[in-house]
């Protein structure tokens, strides 16, 4: 990983979103989707999520993956795909940069919003940090003062947009999958079971809110969330990624995922993209240990205002120097030592504090 070690907090999680092989039982919501014989202009709107990232397989500056679950679809149903989602989109950017390839000729919409505007990135950042350098409170409050406050209305004027656009179209619009089952198995993030649990509720709450929106105006809404059980950011089946290099592929749904989210959005879409794709290579041991190592250095524990921080929380900072430079050493036992070493005060340092954490 050629990450170079001095980067802001916000390289860490890169990835931006919403707020990661056998398939489940499609959700009831789901069970009234039908293929429609003439769904043949297919225009795929949306962000990350509906861009495939996560999926290792980025193919432009907005990645649209040929392994998303828009690409999937279209492969199964013999759809003409017009792929506008882009990683990073929020309400406004398919307002001001998506909509406008719609026609009264499209046949079919689909689309994942709202996370971005919520600050997804930001927020997935700030929780993983360890917590004697965490705001996790106030940056998932921050997200949902603008989820309450301002998405409504924002929803509003998107699916407004979509249906002047699309008057004839089949409107589908998905929610997004919680990212978490209660365990941070990964040495390089500081997820408290706490935090977890709220951003998981944060998903929930939005998740309700596209629903509202989505069903209010006539149009079917998709709900991941069932499918993606059991498939959550350390599950023995991942469909999420954790925190992953390149950075950019973290916490969205990978390709098994992007398999899942297809048979969700069209029954059997994503039963018949199974074999045509491909797993994604796993790196080697050290490559990992590596990129999890550059990934923590990426945090400056060793900076003067975070050693400060870290004094304040009874934490040695000589201590926190020490491990960084046991990070810095290139050596794959002495790095996985270090890690495990700062996941254990991140753990301590909870069982004081966890309360009053954020």
């Amino acid at each position: 990983m050629n990450t170079p070690r001095r980067t802001s907090r916000t390289a860490l999680v890169a990835a931006s979103g919403g707020l990661a092989l056998a398939l489940t039982t499609l959700p009831a919501q789901a069970g009234g989707l039908s293929a429609q014989a003439d769904d043949t202009t297919y225009v795929a709107l949306g962000d990350s999520f509906s861009a495939g990232t996560g999926t290792r397989a980025s193919t432009d500056d907005c990645y649209r993956s040929p392994y998303g679950y828009p690409a999937l679809i279209a492969g199964a149903q013999g759809l003409d795909l017009d792929y506008q989602a882009c990683s990073g989109a929020t309400t406004a950017d398919v307002l001001n940069h998506q909509v406008g390839t719609l026609s009264p000729e499209t046949d079919l919409v689909t689309m994942t919003i709202g996370g971005n505007d919520l600050g997804f990135a930001d927020v997935i950042t700030e929780c993983a940090l360890p917590g004697w350098l965490s705001n996790c409170t106030g940056a998932i409050n921050g997200g949902l003062s603008v989820l309450r406050n301002q998405l409504p209305a924002r929803y509003d004027a998107v699916l407004g947009a979509i249906d002047a656009g699309a008057p004839n179209a089949d409107v589908r619009i998905g929610g997004y999958p919680l990212l978490f089952n209660g365990e941070d198995c990964n040495l390089l993030t500081f997820f408290s079971g706490s935090e977890m649990s709220r951003l998981n509720a944060a998903t929930h709450e939005l998740d309700r809110l596209v629903q509202q929106k989505t069903t209010g105006a006539g149009h079917t809404f998709v709900d991941p969330r069932a499918a993606f059980d059991n498939h959550a950011v350390c599950d023995d089946v991942e469909w999420v990624n954790g925190l992953s290099w390149p950075i950019v592929e973290s916490f969205h749904p990978n390709r098994a995922g992007n398999i899942g989210y297809a048979e969700v959005f069209w029954p059997g879409s994503g039963t018949a993209s199974t074999a045509a794709v491909p797993t994604g290579a796993r790196p080697s041991l050290t490559a990992r240990v590596q990129a999890e190592a550059d990934a923590v250095l990426a945090m400056d524990l060793d900076s003067r205002a975070n050693l400060r921080a870290a004094a304040r929380a009874g934490i040695s900072p000589q201590r926190i120097s020490q491990l960084v430079d046991r990070l810095e050493s290139g050596d794959v036992t002495t790095v996985t030592a270090a890690l495990e070493e700062l996941s254990e005060l991140d753990r301590q340092h909870e069982a004081k504090h966890g309360s009053r954490r954020g």
